[in-house]
């Protein structure tokens, strides 16, 4: 049967960021001296989006979704198998190394072990100034006191400069992970999972932090985490991806009130709820299987092997991304029509 096109994730003439159709394979090859390609890691597989101005949209899923692949090809950290990715007006996924020290001045990530992401051979000053120091954005004396001022910023001392990673608690850490982030003064930071290693008290001061410095500095951001608890507090538009594919994309009221895809609703339903008479009577839903291998990917839909509204179809055709409301809620669901049933009793 034919597969219906896919319309497009929305996009808005004031945006800062437009991913078309990004595919991102990784080829697996057999042999030492002559290497034979024998198939791919197909991590990402046909993914659009696009974040506006000023704005934060939110990328949530399972470990092996293929999220952070993503933000490492809009850092071109990976060169793109296909697709574009339109900073402003201009592709990244076409840009040549010696094009790209321009964009990664107004492009820049924040990784998620602030413990593998900060040289220990450095001192705190050194890993700030670094990428001052590469794009030239003023001498010694002015790099150091921009130092001093950006750890400031992020709610660090500026005596701490000459002290070393190691000395630091993991929140801390991740403090100059985003000194260094915004040290360019960036347009546009991607966050890969920036709580996801840290303790929970400290969790609140890092998003904190963040919302403070994009209402400061006028910061757009990819926010990607697994944790959809997360996300609703940072993102006022949420990305739902599975396997390479985005699933649904919505504002924070249509994910968390009216979802559209069975895998959004097993993902709200793990979320723990701190009262313990609303989650005694709350319908969980259990995925049946683990995430399929992305070097095998099921046919049809990819979530039909572990979906409870899966039918024939689900196998033999893709669903298309379509706006499901007419206002910008799009699924990839032959039976979004079901899905609020599921919610709401725990079975379809």
């Amino acid at each position: 049967m034919a597969v219906p096109a896919a319309a497009p994730a929305p996009s808005t003439t004031d945006a800062l960021l437009r991913v078309e159709d990004l595919v991102m394979h990784f080829p697996i090859t057999q042999g030492i001296i002559i290497q034979r390609r024998i198939g791919a890691v197909r991590a990402v597989d046909g993914v659009s989006l696009s974040i506006p101005r000023g704005q934060t949209l939110g990328l949530v899923g399972e470990s092996g979704s293929g999220k952070s692949t993503i933000g490492r090809c809009i850092v071109r950290l990976y060169r793109p198998t296909s697709g574009h990715m339109y900073f402003e007006n201009e592709d990244l996924a076409t840009l040549e190394s010696s094009q790209l020290r321009g964009v990664r001045r107004r492009v820049q990530m924040i990784f998620q072990d602030p413990y593998a992401s900060l040289n220990p051979r450095f001192t705190v000053g050194s890993l700030i100034a670094e990428p001052m120091f590469i794009h030239r954005t003023g001498n010694r004396r002015e790099i150091r006191q921009r130092t001093e001022d950006l750890l400031t910023k992020v709610g660090l001392n500026p005596r701490f400069i000459d002290r070393y990673p190691h000395e630091f608690s993991g929140g801390q850490r991740q403090r100059i992970a985003i000194a260094r982030a915004i040290s360019t003064e960036p347009d546009f930071i991607i966050a890969d999972e920036p709580v996801s290693a840290l303790d929970v008290s400290i969790r609140a001061q890092i998003i904190n932090l963040m919302q403070r410095l994009q209402e400061q500095m006028g910061l757009t951001y990819l926010f990607i985490s697994h944790d959809l608890s997360v996300v609703r507090h940072v993102s006022p538009r949420i990305a739902v991806m599975y396997l390479g594919k985005i699933m649904e994309i919505s504002d924070r009221n249509g994910i968390y009130q009216m979802p559209l895809h069975p895998y959004t609703v097993s993902l709200l339903s793990a979320i723990p709820i701190p009262n313990p008479r609303v989650e005694k009577q709350r319908k969980r839903i259990i995925l049946r299987g683990d995430l399929p291998s992305p070097v095998n990917v099921p046919s049809g839909c990819r979530f039909h092997t572990r979906c409870p509204l899966a039918q024939p179809i689900c196998s033999e055709v893709e669903p298309p991304l379509v706006d499901k409301t007419g206002q910008g809620h799009y699924a990839a669901c032959h039976f979004s029509d079901r899905v609020e049933a599921l919610a709401r009793t725990g079975s379809a």
